[in-house]
């Protein structure tokens, strides 16, 4: 299931998807999401945890989980948007080309072990 993260290793995480989307590729919202799992293009996905009805992005992590790809849940879908650099709120994020945010994304996935 997905872990619940740490402050510092959300901002972590935000922080990376900023990264990845400026200096790598990300794919956002829930369908784009579950392609890049399902293809195993994903590094790393974040969920947002006050996704509503939660059903929407249910299967991610489990489907994460299968293919073995680090699965971490943030707070706020709002801020998820912001970071992913959209002006809606983001139910989930992909990183499927971790950019300069490579390193970050390692640290990342050794805290969720």
């Amino acid at each position: 299931m997905v872990k619940e993260a740490s402050k510092e290793l959300i901002d972590k995480v935000y922080e990376s998807v900023e990264i990845a989307k400026a200096s790598g590729k990300i794919r956002k919202g829930t369908n784009e999401v579950t392609k890049a799992i399902e293809k195993g293009l994903a590094k790393l996905v974040v969920v947002a945890k006050d996704v509503n009805p939660p059903e929407v992005v249910m299967h991610i992590p489990i489907i994460c989980e299968e293919k073995k790809i680090p699965c971490v849940q943030v707070p706020s879908k709002e801020e998820l948007g912001a970071a992913a650099g959209v002006e809606v709120p983001t139910g989930s994020v992909a990183i499927v080309n971790e950019g300069d945010a490579k390193a970050l994304i390692k640290e990342i996935a050794e805290n969720l072990k």
